[in-house]
C-alpha cells in the first residue's frame, strides 16, 4: 500500500472526534505519525459529556496504517501545550504538519440569537476555545514546524471566506470565531511563507459526524434515514472526506500554491481527485450557494 506521508510527523490538536479524528486517520492512512490532542480520554470526560476519546482516536490512526499517539492537552492552558510541543520536539525532533482542530463550542452557541440577548459568558468560553486555543497552539508550535522547510499549518474552520463573507453564519459569537481562524490562515500565510512554509484555511462541507448523527437520529450506516426531515443533507460528507483533504495537501509538493487562502473539502475533492467513503465527491459550499439557499428542492445531481 501506498504511504505517501511515512515519515512525516503531524500534530491534530482537536482529534477527539468529528473533522480532527477525520484529519487524524487520514494521515495515519497516508503512513504519517499523528500526535492527536484533545480534552476527552477514557480516564475523564470533558464537560462535552460524550464517549470519543483521543485514544480511540489515536488507535484508528494505528489501524489505519501510522502510528496514533495521544497526549491529554487543554489547548487554553499554554503550559500544557508547550509541554506537549517540547515531547514531540524530543520524540521526533521535528513536526511537518499542524492542524488546528479546536473547537469546542456546539453547546455554547445560541442560533439566531442576536448578542445582546446570547448568554455573554457562554459566548466569550466559545471566542477562547475556538479563536485563543489556535493563537496558542501556533505560537508554541511553529519554531518546531519551521525547524525543516516545507511545513503545513491547516487552520480548520466552518465555511469559505466568500461564503461566510456574504452569510450571517448562526450568532455574532459563532459568526466570528469561523471569521478569525480564517484569518489566521491569510495572516500565518504571510508570515511562513518567507520562512518557508504554508498555512491555509479550510472548511468541511455538511459534516457527518457523530453529534450531528445524533441530533438527527441516524448512524454512519443509516444516515440517509434523515433526509425525510431534513433534506438537504443529501450533500453531507464524512469526516475522513476532509482527512482526506488534509492529506493530499501535506503530500502535495507545491502546496505553497494554496498559502494564505481559504479551501474547502469539495473543492480540493476536484483538484487532487480524492472521494468520500463512498466514491463520491461532494461540494457541500457549491450546493448551498446555488441549490439550498436560494430555497430550491433538494438535488444534488451534479453536486457530488
Amino acid at each position: 500500500m501506498s504511504a505517501p506521508l511515512k515519515g512525516k510527523v503531524a500534530l491534530v490538536a482537536g482529534a477527539t472526534r468529528g473533522a480532527g479524528r477525520g484529519i487524524a486517520v487520514e494521515l495515519g492512512a497516508a503512513g504519517a505519525t499523528v500526535y492527536v490532542t484533545g480534552r476527552s480520554t477514557r480516564a475523564r470526560r470533558s464537560e462535552y459529556d460524550r464517549p470519543e476519546t483521543i485514544e480511540d482516536t489515536a488507535d484508528l490512526v494505528t489501524e489505519a496504517g501510522g502510528q496514533g499517539i495521544a497526549v491529554p492537552t487543554d489547548h487554553l492552558d499554554p503550559a500544557r501545550v508547550r509541554t506537549l510541543v517540547d515531547r514531540i520536539a524530543d520524540e521526533r525532533g521535528r513536526l511537518h504538519i499542524l492542524v488546528n482542530d479546536i473547537w469546542g463550542g456546539e453547546n455554547l452557541f445560541e442560533w439566531d440569537t442576536p448578542l445582546w440577548e446570547h448568554d455573554l459568558d457562554k459566548g466569550l468560553r466559545l471566542l477562547r476555545l475556538a479563536v485563543e486555543t489556535h493563537a496558542i497552539t501556533s505560537h508554541h508550535a511553529l519554531p518546531l514546524v519551521l525547524r525543516n522547510p516545507g511545513g503545513l499549518v491547516v487552520e480548520v474552520t466552518d465555511g469559505t471566506a466568500d461564503y461566510n463573507r456574504e452569510t450571517y453564519r448562526n450568532s455574532f459569537f459563532y459568526d466570528l470565531a469561523k471569521a478569525s481562524v480564517l484569518r489566521m490562515a491569510f495572516s500565518l500565510g504571510h508570515e511562513l511563507a518567507p520562512r518557508g512554509a504554508t498555512a491555509v484555511a479550510l472548511t468541511p462541507g455538511w459534516l457527518r459526524s457523530e453529534i450531528m448523527l445524533d441530533a438527527y437520529g441516524v448512524r454512519e450506516e443509516n444516515w440517509r434515514d434523515a433526509l425525510e426531515r431534513v433534506p438537504h443533507f443529501a450533500i453531507s460528507e464524512t469526516p475522513r472526506y476532509v482527512g482526506r483533504a488534509v492529506a493530499a495537501l501535506a503530500g502535495d509538493p507545491d502546496v505553497a500554491r494554496w498559502n494564505g487562502q481559504s479551501l474547502s473539502s469539495g473543492g480540493l475533492a476536484q483538484v487532487y481527485g480524492f472521494t468520500d467513503l463512498d466514491g463520491s465527491r461532494p461540494d457541500a459550499w457549491r450546493y448551498l450557494v446555488e441549490v439550498q439557499d436560494p430555497g430550491k428542492p433538494a438535488d444534488t445531481t451534479g453536486y457530488r
